[in-house]
């Protein structure tokens, strides 16, 4: 984890500010090297989360500012001096008019404090006073602290693991539900809100990341998700960097993040960059070989198969990274069908989880449908979020064939091309249909006008007939329905229709 101190080092140093203390704990539970993982994935949150634009608050010297009158602060030798505010006991009560009221009156407050924690490290440990009813009721982390079987008796607990700023983030939440988290407390509060086992406020922390996501913290944030089990986070991450791969590629934080992320990224650009950096970072020459070292099992994923035959000669041919026996199944991949086995994955990614569906919009099959080079087109909308990953389409009446075809999704109110693939597929004669896929999904907004195209280059082939003009499709996990509306795509169009002709099927993920 090296990278990850380096790269909240270097945020600290071109932000100006000093830097916090180190974190060595975790949820109860985890293992040693999980331990140090996440303490050091909190710190170099900050690099990701630094660059956005709200401003942190600093809750240290604002906590209980409703007090007005100030109790000499007290220290452990070790400890920096915190002030701690008190009003006076008598008769505070009075004065809130409610539950809440009272119980944030207690927040970071010596009035019936029973418990303290000296939260940090070194010069900067803080002691926060606190009362076990509260934190027992807000965590089961702390009532096992308090109330269970094991059950601690002292009045001061140690907790160098955790930053006092998120420390008291953390207690602000449980005494009085208010949220108080900015780009430089993000990722520690998260940290200390998994380890105490406060859900609420974690899913906090994660809509705060997800809100300031850019281009140029993206693979950061995608490490942090990773380290911390944040999978929507994580999937989120990826659609932006599918986005905005030129600019998240450019980001100084690129080269910094952990072999893991790089697997799930699996881009060659982004492979060759990261792999220079890795080779320096071992002291290695950053040859060819080197870099094919250093990259593992990162470089068996890379999807070579789904990239043109121009991109895959101007770029990965000539690398020198893959063996020659590579580069020549590739180009024959590329060229000569049936498409002999590769060694690397020929599915397109897809960084969305749960499964597959796929709807059918015609109700039988007939024979010979012809084409001359214009695309067949079907114009739709859906009634909720989906990501299109392909289409099934229709092969030859005559037997085994080899089709050349482009699809396109177009945006059809901007005319804009959202995912197109030029690429092939065989068919064995039947009646089936035939999966051809983009090389990346293709998000669709509910309630919006899209046109499906496929161009077609080959025999005559199978059609459909008996078209639907509504089609749903219901998960059968979760009950939740997907409503596909279709209808004719004027313009330059082969004949293909609601009611016959082909794209048959839209597979997609929800």
């Amino acid at each position: 984890m090296k990278f990850l101190v380096y790269a909240y080092a270097r945020f600290k140093m071109a932000a100006g500010r000093p830097g916090g203390g180190d974190s060595n704990g975790v949820a109860a539970g985890a293992p040693p090297t999980a331990q140090n993982s996440l303490q050091q994935s909190a710190a170099a949150g900050a690099a990701a989360a630094g660059a956005m634009a709200t401003p942190a608050s600093n809750m240290a010297t604002t906590a209980a500012s409703n007090a007005p009158q100030a109790a000499a602060p007290t220290a452990t030798p070790a400890a920096a001096s915190v002030l701690v505010y008190r009003e006076p006991v008598y008769n505070w009560q009075a004065t809130k008019s409610t539950v809440k009221e009272r119980f944030a009156f207690l927040f970071n407050n010596e009035v019936l404090s029973d418990v303290h924690f000296l939260v940090g490290k070194g010069m900067g440990v803080q002691r926060i006073p606190a009362h076990r009813f509260v934190l027992a009721v807000g965590s089961a982390v702390f009532d096992a602290m308090f109330n269970g079987g094991m059950a601690t008796t002292s009045t001061e607990i140690e907790l160098p693991d955790v930053e006092p700023a998120a420390f008291l983030a953390l207690l602000k939440f449980l005494y009085s539900d208010e949220v108080q988290i900015g780009p430089e407390t993000v990722m520690t509060t998260l940290y200390t809100a998994k380890k105490y086992a406060v859900p609420a406020l974690e899913a906090h922390c994660v809509e705060f990341l997800k809100k300031n996501l850019r281009a140029d913290n993206a693979f950061m944030l995608l490490t942090q998700a990773r380290l911390f089990d944040e999978p929507q986070l994580a999937s989120l991450c990826l659609e932006n960097i599918d986005k905005n791969t030129g600019d998240a590629l450019a980001a100084e934080g690129f080269t910094d993040i952990d072999p893991d992320t790089l697997v799930a990224v699996r881009l060659f650009v982004a492979a060759v960059r990261w792999a220079e950096a890795e080779a320096h970072r071992q002291q290695l020459q950053p040859t060819p070989e080197n870099k094919r070292k250093v990259l593992g099992k990162a470089l068996t994923l890379i999807r070579f198969p789904l990239m043109t035959i121009e991109e895959f000669a101007a770029g990965p041919a000539q690398s020198s990274i893959l063996t020659d026996r590579e580069v020549v199944s590739l180009f024959l991949h590329f060229t000569v069908n049936p498409k002999p086995r590769v060694e690397f994955i020929d599915r397109p990614r897809c960084c969305l989880r749960g499964k597959e569906c796929s709807i059918t919009r015609f109700g039988q099959v007939e024979s010979r449908w012809g084409y001359s080079g214009t695309s067949d087109r079907i114009r739709f909308s859906v009634n909720r979020r989906i990501f299109v990953v392909g289409f099934g389409l229709y092969g030859s009446i005559h037997g085994p064939t080899d089709y050349q075809v482009n699809i396109q999704i177009i945006h059809t109110d901007s005319n804009t091309v959202l995912g197109q693939n030029d690429t092939g597929f065989s068919c064995d004669g039947s009646a089936n249909t035939f999966r051809v896929m983009f090389k990346e999904p293709v998000e669709i907004l509910p309630n919006v006008n899209y046109t499906a195209c496929a161009t077609l280059k080959g025999p005559d082939s199978h059609y459909g007939t008996k078209g639907m003009r509504k089609v749903t499709h219901e998960s059968s996990s979760t009950g939740t329905k997907t409503c596909f509306t279709f209808c004719y795509a004027a313009g330059n169009n082969n004949g293909t229709s609601v009611e016959d002709g082909q794209i048959p099927e839209v597979i997609f993920y929800t």
